[in-house]
């Protein structure tokens, strides 16, 4: 890799349509602080090519037919140092976007997305910042019929309980789509003590993002109640 190669975000795209992946690179060409690695038709080839290039985000397609873009993405995601991974789909409430972001996607873009936004996004997700806010995600869960809610919820409580009472405050406030800057103003603590609570947080319940604290607290029904201050 060039000096100017590694001052860049490498990204993979992985989706079946050839015509999908060639408007995605030919997007994502054009910005100077993005280049695309590789392309994958298949989930299958997700883990090998990132072995292969070590990308910083992949745009991961839902619909393959060998492997889907979901067990893709909780292959990947399940290994350490995996890079960052927004799902591509064609629609805003589909239970398999809800399902990859439990699994540690960063985030979903819908594929008629705006071009500057979709680089945007990568771009946001390589700092680390998802690209789906909490509010979203709540939209997005309200909108879907899933099952098994009453063994989910008790899950999702039992882990809530392995936090203190502190912690606890602000995960719910993040799962309220708050900012650190939010939080600190409504629990009275600094910036930096949120953001300290919120890295606790991810440790303790081994999360990878503020998009699976939000998750994880709507499933314990700690968002039922009216949205504090």
């Amino acid at each position: 890799m060039t000096p100017s190669e590694a001052s860049t975000v490498g990204v993979l795209i992985v989706d079946d349509d050839p015509l999908v992946r060639a408007g995605l690179a030919m997007m994502l060409g054009g910005a100077p602080d993005l280049r695309v690695v590789a392309e994958a038709g298949d989930g299958t080839e997700v883990i090998p090519l990132v072995d292969r290039h070590g990308p910083e985000v992949v745009l991961m397609d839902v619909r393959m037919p060998v492997m889907d873009g979901l067990a893709a993405t909780e292959a990947l995601r399940a290994r350490r140092h995996a890079p960052e991974v927004i799902v591509l789909t064609t629609f805003d409430a589909d239970e398999h976007v809800l399902r990859a972001l439990r699994a540690g996607a960063a985030g979903f873009l819908l594929k008629d997305t705006p071009p500057d936004e979709i680089v945007d996004a990568v771009r946001r997700v390589a700092r680390g910042n998802p690209v789906l806010s909490p509010a979203v995600t709540r939209r997005l869960i309200a909108r879907v019929a899933e099952s098994g809610q009453d063994r989910r919820r008790a899950h999702a409580r039992g882990r809530i309980a392995l936090l203190n009472g502190r912690e606890r405050e602000v995960a719910v406030a993040v799962g309220h789509g708050r900012s650190n800057a939010q939080i600190g103003a409504v629990l009275h603590l600094s910036v930096p003590t949120v953001k300290t609570h919120v890295s606790s947080i991810l440790t303790k319940l081994d999360l990878n993002n503020r998009v699976q604290i939000a998750l994880l607290v709507h499933d314990a029904g700690l968002l039922d109640d009216h949205e504090p201050g």
